[in-house]
Parts: structure tokens; sequence; C-alpha cells
């Protein structure tokens, strides 16, 4: 989710009204909105955001940046570092936002066949602890695949079984949805998404979202204590 694409290989996304969360405060998205890694650079989220301001009147829209390159599902596990530092930011984020969807895409690290039979419940532990303790029982999670070039990466066609329980759990829960990655290249060390792919698996994120969406959500507005950001924000 962090994202991996090369900057140079894509059109920048120019849109005034994209926002991310920094330290707590709401500044002008740049690239590398998620810079968990020194090789992070253009990510999903970028195209979601646009679209999703666009199709809403061209409203301000927040990013807040929660990624971990690399990282298992057990490094999400309640309680854990991961999963309260995502919490801590939503927290903050929603003292002057809205979150308007929340987007996963994490399953890499658990295609082990030790792992992969455990991966749906954990998730589903995960999710529930996140729509509990931050009452996101109306927003949409977005979960998406694994890309098709992990059979060449791990020589295996084992992420095809991340890829099912996400699709199971997607289609089993309430405002939840899951975007395939079929199709989408990769850089060329076969196991990152490239940066032209990242924007089309935003778009495709962005299609799911916009068929569960609650069309009639009324967002609250908050004040903010940065002028530059206008009340209403609604963040991803």
């Amino acid at each position: 989710m962090a994202g991996r694409g090369r900057r140079d290989e894509v059109d920048p996304i120019v849109n005034p009204k994209l926002s991310v969360l920094r330290n707590g405060r709401w500044r002008n998205m740049y690239i590398p909105v998620n810079p968990d890694r020194v090789t992070s650079g253009v990510c999903l989220v970028e195209s979601f955001a646009d679209l999703y301001s666009k199709a809403h009147g061209d409203v301000a829209t927040g990013i807040i940046p929660c990624a971990d390159g690399g990282s298992s599902i057990d490094m999400w596990t309640v309680g854990g570092l991961l999963f309260d530092h995502a919490c801590y930011q939503a927290e903050l984020a929603s003292r002057t936002s809205t979150i308007a969807a929340v987007l996963w895409h994490q399953g890499e690290s658990d295609c082990d066949p030790n792992l992969y039979p455990f991966y749906e419940k954990k998730l589903e532990t995960i999710f529930d602890a996140f729509r509990k303790r931050l009452n996101l029982y109306d927003v949409p999670f977005i979960v998406g695949g694994l890309g098709d070039f992990m059979k060449t990466y791990f020589k295996n066609e084992n992420y095809l079984e991340i890829n099912s329980a996400l699709e199971h759990y997607a289609s089993t829960h309430s405002m939840t949805g899951f975007a395939s990655a079929e199709g989408l290249g990769s850089n060329p060390d076969n196991l990152h998404f490239s940066a032209a792919a990242l924007r089309e698996f935003g778009e495709r994120y962005y299609d799911v979202f916009s068929r569960i969406e609650d069309k009639n959500k009324v967002f609250e507005e908050k004040s903010s204590p940065d002028e530059a950001i206008r009340t209403g924000l609604e963040a991803l």
C-alpha cells in the first residue's frame, strides 16, 4: 500500500484539493505520500483520492498514510505498533475531518503455505477492531488483490490463496469491496506494482468504492486549526 511506483514514469496528479496528514496537520499532497522507505514512490491512493475529490464536487480530500511496506498481517495485530499507529493517525485526522474510506493492500508476506490458511480470520479480527475503535461501521473498506507477477517472484501461485481470502472476505462482509489486480504490471523486480499499474489500481479501488458508499451520507463540518484547509474535509 505504501507504493513503490517510479515517479518519472507517470505524470503527476495536480489537484489543489488533495492533502496529506503530516504531524497531525493537513499539507498539500506531494510524493511520496507514504514515506516509509527510501524507495517510496507513487502509490494507488493518489488516483483514488483524485477521483473521489472530483466525483464529490471538487471536495477537499485528505489522505492518512499508515502503510509499512513488506509487513505481514501478524505485524498488524490488534494492539501492535502498526495497528495502534494507524488508529492514532485516524483519530488525529478525525478532529478536523470525517473518514470516508479505508484502503488496504497487504498479503505478499503471507503467501507461505504455513500462513495463508489463517489469513482471512486474522484480517477479520483486525478489521473488526478498526471499525469498533474508530466507529467506522458505515465506512467502506476496500481490499485489493496481489498482482499476477507474484508467481514469477515466488515461483509458485500461492498468492492466489491470499487473493481468494481477500475476495471471500469482501463478499461476505458488508461495506467491504474487493479490487482485482488482474493484468496489472510490475516494476522489473516482479514484486512491486509499476507506477502506471498503481494509477489504474487506484481507479479500480475507486470504482469498487463508488458502488458501496452511501451517496446520502452527510459529512459533519469540523473546524480546522489550519486556516489553509477548509472545514468539512473528507479523509481516506
